[in-house]
């Protein structure tokens, strides 16, 4: 197979490279100039030591409306607390004054075309421009890409390629993100379907279409929503992301080089693949090679040891990543959730995978002993006990930052959960989760720290859907309903409006406000306890996995805090980004500098997608947003 190679620089990218990177100086600059003070972000409000983070652009954008552009921008949690800004159109300044109670600037009947940029300014000190606005034209902004050539099962079903699953790093270290896309084949299957797939495919791009490079994983890796779980973060501190991937035989990197047998064919006649090994495999994030390959830890073993013996359950795989102590971020590999449960804890460091620690619920020697089939179909990674430290919020238990055993509810198996500071009024985080036990609680919300279960709602049989989130001013804290259960609760489970949301889905904060909206689907709703008020139809937009009805990607990725929703176009030749066109007056420091936040991000593909929960709350009547403790590359 012949390698995908970067595309030449054009000068015109070469500038803004450049341009980010003089930003980027004038950023860190400004914060040394300010000699801000590190403030400990999270629920221990104690001193702790500064995370791992992207050095990244301003993130500036300029989405047209009828009335002229909004122009938005990130506030960096390396700027200092007083920073304010100036927005330029082509060296002009159009900001009477500083802007320092927000991070946009809303520019009266300007054309589409104007071109903005963003200055910081630190103690009356005006700092170097940024890079220049991504323009929002139409309302969206559109990033080519092009779907692998289809192929024919062995049994004679044909196949071609739709978009789905995305993440974001910065592959090339520039400071603006870039997409990791994982293109699924039509033929995809739920590890209860039996049947041929087509291969699962992995692209780097960025955000003006420049393909970096396709990753084939070939033949011996099933494609489905729980067989592949990709995580893109910068494991190594070097200012660029890697690729983290389950392979095995027949995976092809980036340059064309195969992982072992390229022969080798491990499909039975009901195409699952329950033989042959199974590999981890860490890629370079600009160029896909892979730079290192180890056995997948567990190995598959017994198949019928994970609870069924057709390969239903032994390839049920989970991913995150996870500041395991404190300061660096760690690769979480995952197997099981029905009954045995292994979680792997990575580092990646000086080009080389080492283990940090196994968590089994088989071990006899394990305190995980007893915790077997609590998981979900996605993980959560949250730093629960306060420690500086994260933990892995694996369902219905937690496995401590060391590998231990932290909780477990005993509440078992479900689709949904949610991890935040969903109840401002007390300390720490909660969980939010739905369970599909028909003789245990349909829902129910836990101290994040102990599992100590603070109200539930009775047995309801399979409860498939939940979300929580603040998304109606006139309750304090998160609000939280459920497809099975009556109702919309606030945080200690009082029932607060009998009318539910029109989704049990995801969510994204949107307009102006701080009050969380409804995402479904293509579309973006405001909830009211009398009926919802759309806020925008993405067009000629298709929504992945099915029912879940989830974007490729939603989450604070320009701009300032609120997020950006990503959907594959219709005919698959585009990831089309929506970004907020509404004005706001609430300042927050980007949330991808919020590490539970920016965690939350790649796990976000994992199986069942789930949205983001920053380590605060957001809401109406919230606190003011803490400052994040960061270090940059």
């Amino acid at each position: 197979m012949e390698p995908v190679l970067p595309h030449p620089e054009p000068p015109s990218r070469r500038r803004r490279r450049l341009t980010r990177r003089r930003a980027l100086i004038g950023s860190l600059a400004a914060a040394v100039l300010a000699a801000t003070a590190i403030v400990a972000l999270g629920p221990a409000s104690q001193a702790a030591t500064a995370r791992q983070a992207e050095a990244l652009d301003r993130g500036v954008v300029s989405v047209h409306t009828d009335s002229g552009n909004l122009v938005s921008w990130r506030w960096l949690g390396t700027d200092p607390d007083n920073v304010a800004f100036n927005v330029y159109r082509a060296g002009t300044k159009v900001n009477s004054s500083p802007v320092t109670a927000s991070t946009n600037y809303f520019h009266a009947d300007a054309p589409a075309t104007a071109d903005y940029t963003v200055r910081a300014v630190v103690n009356g000190v005006e700092q170097a421009d940024s890079a220049h606005a991504v323009q929002f034209r139409a309302g969206y902004k559109d990033v080519p890409i092009s779907p692998p050539a289809g192929g024919t099962t062995p049994d004679g079903v044909a196949y071609t390629y739709e978009a789905n699953d995305a993440s974001v790093g910065d592959l090339d270290g520039d400071g603006a993100l870039d997409f990791v896309l994982k293109w699924q084949p039509t033929n995809a299957k739920d590890n209860s379907q039996s049947g041929y797939t087509g291969n699962t495919v992995l692209d780097g791009v960025r955000l003006d279409g420049t393909r970096l490079w396709r990753i084939d994983l070939g033949r011996n890796i099933r494609s489905g929503a729980h067989y592949t779980q990709f995580q893109v973060y910068d494991y190594d501190g070097d200012g660029r992301a890697e690729v983290a991937v389950k392979t095995a035989d027949g995976s092809v990197d980036g340059t064309g080089k195969v992982i072992g047998s390229a022969s080798a064919d491990h499909r039975n006649s009901s195409g699952y693949i329950l033989s042959g090994p199974e590999y981890l495999t860490m890629f370079d994030g600009l160029t896909g090679a892979a730079m290192g390959t180890v056995d997948y830890v567990p190995a598959r073993g017994t198949v019928s040891s994970w609870g069924d013996s057709y390969g239903n359950r032994v390839d049920r795989f989970l991913a995150g990543t996870a500041y395991l102590d404190g300061s660096r971020p760690s690769l979480i590999m995952a197997r099981g959730y029905y009954t045995r449960s292994v979680v792997a804890a990575w580092d990646w460091r000086g080009g080389v995978f080492t283990r940090r620690w196994t968590f089994d619920t088989n071990s006899s020697t394990n305190t995980g002993k007893g915790y077997d089939g609590q998981g979900n179909h996605q993980l959560s990674v949250a730093d629960v006990d306060g420690d500086g430290k994260d933990e892995i919020v694996y369902g219905a238990m937690a496995v401590d930052d060391n590998g231990s055993a932290l909780w477990t509810t005993r509440n078992g198996h479900g689709d949904a959960q949610h991890v935040g500071d969903l109840d401002p009024s007390r300390p720490g985080l909660e969980e939010f989760k739905v369970d599909e036990d028909s003789s245990k609680p349909s829902s129910w919300m836990a101290d994040a720290k102990t599992g100590q279960i603070l109200w539930s709602t009775p047995a309801a049989g399979d409860n498939g859907r939940g979300v929580s989130g603040d998304i109606w001013a006139g309750s304090p804290g998160a609000e939280s309903w459920s497809s099975a259960v009556s109702g919309v609760r606030d945080p200690k489970g009082t029932v607060v409006g009998s009318r539910k949301p029109s989704s049990t889905n995801f969510l994204a904060w949107w307009d102006g406000d701080t009050t969380r909206e409804l995402l479904d689907g293509t579309h973006i709703d405001k909830y009211g306890p009398s009926g919802d008020t759309r806020q925008l139809t993405a067009a000629s937009v298709h929504s992945n996995n099915g029912t879940k009805a989830t974007p490729s990607l939603a989450g604070d990725i320009l701009g300032d805090w609120r997020e950006e929703v990503v959907w594959p176009t219709t005919n698959n030749t585009a990831l089309r980004i929506y970004s907020t066109p509404y004005e706001t007056g609430t300042k927050i420091t980007t949330l991808l500098h919020d590490t539970q936040y920016r965690t939350a991000l790649a796990w976000q593909n994992t199986a069942y997608n789930q949205p983001p929960h920053p380590s605060f709350a957001i809401g109406s009547g919230a606190p003011t947003a803490p400052r994040p403790a960061v270090t940059t590359p």
